[in-house]
C-alpha cells in the first residue's frame, strides 16, 4: 500500500478509536499481524473459552489458528464433521463464553458498529452473552455514517458472502441487493450499536489493510 494512503487510512483509524471509547468501547491499531495477536492475547487470556462469529477476516490474520493453537478452550464452529446439532450447539455454548470473536461488516467514523446476519447467533452474541467481544477489522469496512453502512452491505457484503455460499439469491448472480425475498436470504438480522452501558466489553482491533467482506 502507498505510504500516504496508508497515512490517510491511519487518520481515519485514529478517529474512529477516539469515538468508540466515547461510546464506551475500546479501541486499537495493530500495525502488523503479530502486533494484532499480542492485543489479542493481552485482552484473551490462556484457558478462556473463546468462539467466533462467521468471519473471513478471522482466517485472513491467522486468528483462527492462533485460537486452535491449544492456548484456549476454542468451542470451534469451523471443526470438520460437525453435524446440524453440533453446530447449534456451539452457537448456544458461545452466549456464555469468556471472550467472542468476530469482524463487522461496517463501522463509522463516529464509532458505530453496523453488522447484518442470516441466522442471527452471531450478532446476538455480540449484543449480549460473552463477557467480552473483540472485532477484527480491516480499514476497508470504516464508513462515515449509517447510511454508508448500509450501502456498503449492499454493494459489498451481501453479494460478496453470497457468491461465497453459493446461495440461491439474486446478489450472487449480478452482485448487488436486489432487497429479495429468496428463502436462501442471509440478510436477515440488522445490528447497529450506539454505545455499549458495559465499559470495555467491546474491543475494536483494526488493522491497516483491506480484509474481509
Amino acid at each position: 500500500m502507498n505510504e500516504n494512503l496508508k497515512w490517510v487510512n491511519e487518520k481515519k483509524i485514529e478517529r474512529t478509536i477516539k469515538n468508540l471509547e466515547k461510546n464506551n468501547m475500546k479501541g486499537y491499531f495493530a500495525k502488523d499481524n503479530e502486533e494484532l495477536l499480542d492485543i489479542i492475547g493481552n485482552i484473551a487470556k490462556e484457558g478462556e473459552v473463546v468462539s467466533v462469529g462467521g468471519s473471513m477476516t478471522l482466517f485472513e490474520t491467522n486468528v483462527i489458528d492462533f485460537l486452535r493453537s491449544g492456548r484456549y478452550n476454542f468451542l470451534d464452529r469451523y471443526k470438520e464433521n460437525l453435524t446440524a446439532k453440533d453446530l447449534k450447539d456451539i452457537y448456544r455454548r458461545a452466549f456464555s463464553a469468556d471472550t467472542y470473536f468476530s469482524s463487522a461488516n461496517a463501522i463509522t467514523e463516529d464509532g458505530e458498529i453496523f453488522n447484518v446476519d442470516g441466522n442471527g447467533n452471531r450478532v446476538a452474541a455480540i449484543l449480549y452473552g460473552p463477557d467480552k467481544v473483540i472485532l477484527v477489522v480491516g480499514v476497508n469496512k470504516i464508513v462515515r455514517n449509517l447510511d454508508e453502512a448500509i450501502l456498503r452491505n449492499k454493494e459489498v457484503c451481501a453479494p460478496a458472502n453470497g457468491k461465497r455460499f453459493n446461495t440461491a439469491t439474486p446478489c450472487a448472480k449480478v452482485g448487488y441487493c436486489m432487497d429479495c425475498d429468496s428463502k436462501e436470504r442471509i440478510c436477515c438480522e440488522y445490528t447497529f450499536i450506539k454505545r455499549q452501558k458495559v465499559s470495555n466489553r467491546i474491543h475494536v482491533i483494526f488493522v491497516n489493510d483491506y480484509l474481509g467482506f
